[in-house]
This record gives C-alpha cells, structure tokens and sequence, in this order.
C-alpha cells in the first residue's frame, strides 16, 4: 500500500510499504476514505516529539470502510467508521471512569518505559505519533490497522459525507474538552489563545456551552476572520498587546477561563518567547510556552484555565506563583475520544456544530508531503488540509 513516512525533520516521504494485516482478536483493517493532517503533526514534522523512527507512518486523523475484522471485533465488513486518535482496551481501571487517553492498555509493554522515564507513568497509545506512544502505524495511508476495534470506532450513518464527520477523530472533541475543562457557565467571558483548528472549535463549543463572549487571539487574519463567523471578539497579537486589550475588554478583571490552543511552538517576537526558542535551538530547552503564561497572568482572581494544547517536556520561567496565589484552576491532557463521540455526531446531524468551515484544502494522499509544507509554511491560508486517497493527483479542491 501507500504511506506517508517519517524520515527526520521537514522530511515527509510517500512510500510504499507492507499492508497492515490482523494481529490481535479485536482488530480491524480499515480502507481509508479520507484522512487529515493535524496541527500536532507539525510537531512531528518539526521534530520536536521525541522517539521518532524512520519509515514511522504519520498520521491521527482518519475515517473509512471496514475491510477486515478480526474473531473478537464487533464491526462489521462495508461500515464506515471514525477512528479516535487514543488507542484505549475499554475496561481498564481509567477506561472505566471514561479516560479513555490514560489507558495504559493502548500501549505496548515495550514502549511502557519510555513515558514512564518523562512523566512517570506510560503515555497513551495513540495511532502515528512517535514510540512515545506505541509506534503504531497512523493512518496517512490507504490501509491501516486499529487495534481494540470494538471500542474506538464509531459507526458512521449513510448519507453523511466524510467532511463532516472526520474531525470526530481528535481536533472537534478536542475542542470541546477543552471547553469543558474550562467549567464554562452562562455569561462567562472566555479567551481562546489559537485560532488553529482545536481554538476555532473551542470557540464554537464555548458559546455553544453559554459563554457570553468569547475572545479569540491569533495573528493570522484568516484565522481572526473564521473566529469571527461565530461571534467571537479579536486580538491580533502582533498589533495591539494581548494583557492590555484584555484588561479593558474585561473592565480590568480579565477572563473567567482562558484556553491555551497554542503549545510548544508559540510565535512572536515577545522577550520570554524569544529565549525560549533560544533554548530550543540549542537544545537547552523543549517547548516555548508563551501562550500558556500568558492565559495564566491574564486570567481572573479564582478563574479557570484549559490547556488542550500539546507540551512535551520540562520548562521554566512557569508562573507558579500567579497560578497560586490567583486561585487559578489549570486543567489538560489528552483528549478522551470515546467519551464525546455519540453526543458530537448528533449535534452535528443535528446542524448544532460546524465542521466544515475548516477544511481549505483537499488533496490526494499522494500529494501529503506538499500539504505538510503548505500548512507548515502558509498557515493563514491553509487552515485544515484533508487528504484522499485515490481523489486524483493534481485535482487540488480549495474550499470557498
């Protein structure tokens, strides 16, 4: 089959390599209809997600028809399905209580250290994100093999065209997580750092959540513009100081909850990020967290704060004390897939949630390595890239 392989740093490689095959009971092959490229993937492009492998296959985002099932899988040959991008058993002691992303089942016993040395405890299994977690095959490709098929997919109804639907796999639940973990209640005013695509679809779950006002904060104007359509107030970082508008757009009390939708690679020219990429680039620090002491200082005496966004290692100059002696609530992690699903796909049968705003561009799989590069280097136009296989080299479709 064809794939989009990991081969170091800006380096994305289509290839063809071995069709997945059934290895445990509870596995399916699944016939890519269409797959996405995420914002975290850029992580990888950029390298800055440690435990990467040569020949890896990318990619978390995906849908398509079940081809293959094994004697334990409760899906059947010709469904379409949805895949999250968590790797979770579904009866574990964290799976049980619904945190499907701190299933330690999802990953194999001998990638278990690796995040155990980091964090403390294993990572999550996740599907085309590094050894880190679990090297499995992501599906940036025409095949791919979803282990625990009887408890991540869910079955798509006929008539719903992919686009609307393939973002249940990671970046809509995860915006609505982070929503949710800003405890948002009626007539809050929420800030949203990131206007990429889990910030625009928490801007979108924060009112649909009863925010009064939504502040949404970018320095790409296309993005500003998408957080527009939904009601949401501006800041373009790079023309005005994001603390100081926020001051006065909040009568000096600032956001009940503030969203950090950035991580590690935040831009702009501000003093700490500065050294933070200085750090970065010689390899005396990991990821740039302006975004997130930002949302700490800015936020309200005794407000929340959300952090869907993706860290990977050890930082400092972190605002403990602010978070302290503010009263500060900081919530993140992985986002748990398995629990928002069902209640997603029937607000958006229901035409309660957009999704397909995002998408500026659709390409052939063949075409991924272009759409890393065009979404890595103009990020203001192309604000969502799905790739499909088989849609034909050179038949590039740029969304309205």
């Amino acid at each position: 089959m064809r794939a989009l392989t990991w081969h170091g740093k800006h380096d994305v490689r289509m290839e063809t390599v071995d069709d997945p095959g059934i290895v445990n009971p509870r596995d399916a092959i699944i016939k890519i209809t269409s797959t996405a490229i995420c914002g975290s993937d850029l992580h990888l492009y950029d390298h800055f997600i440690p435990s990467m492998q040569a020949g890896d296959i990318l990619g978390h985002e995906f849908m398509g028809e079940v081809v293959e099932v094994g004697p334990k899988s409760t899906l059947k040959k010709g469904q379409r399905v949805i895949v999250p991008f968590t790797i979770s058993c579904g009866s574990c002691y964290h799976c049980n209580k619904s945190q499907f992303s701190a299933c330690p089942n999802g990953l194999p016993a001998d990638n278990q250290d690796l995040g155990r040395q980091g964090y403390g405890h294993e990572m999550a299994g996740l599907f085309g994100y590094s050894h880190l977690t679990g090297g499995y095959a992501g599906g940036q490709a025409e095949y791919v093999r979803v282990p625990f098929s009887d408890v991540g997919p869910l079955v798509i109804p006929d008539g719903i065209e992919d686009d609307k639907v393939l973002f249940l796999t990671d970046i809509l639940p995860t915006g609505w997580m982070a929503a949710e973990n800003a405890e948002i209640e009626p007539g809050d005013i929420v800030a949203v750092w990131g206007c990429g695509p889990v910030g625009l679809f928490a801007v979108q779950s924060a009112f649909l959540m009863g925010a009064e006002r939504v502040i949404a904060i970018d320095h790409f104007p296309r993005r500003l513009e998408l957080a527009a359509r939904f009601g949401a107030e501006t800041i373009n970082f790079e023309e005005t100081s994001t603390y100081d508008a926020l001051m006065e757009m909040t009568g000096g009390i600032g956001p009940d909850a503030c969203i950090d939708c950035v991580g590690l690679e935040a831009h702009g020219g501000f003093v700490d990020n500065i050294i933070d990429q200085i750090k970065v680039s010689t390899f005396l620090g990991t990821d740039r967290i302006h975004a997130i002491r930002q949302a700490i200082i800015a936020c309200r005496k005794g407000g929340r704060v959300s952090m869907p966004a993706v860290y990977g290692g050890f930082v400092d100059k972190f605002p403990l004390g602010a978070l302290m002696e503010k009263g500060l609530t900081l919530k993140t992690g992985q986002t748990h897939v398995q629990r928002y699903t069902h209640a997603l796909l029937n607000a958006i049968v229901e035409d309660k949630v957009d999704t397909t705003f995002l998408i500026s561009h659709r390409l052939d799989l063949e075409e991924a390595p272009k759409g890393y590069k065009m979404f890595h280097d103009r990020q203001n136009e192309w604000t969502k890239v799905v790739l499909k296989p088989g849609m034909g080299v050179g038949k590039e479709a740029v969304a309205a």
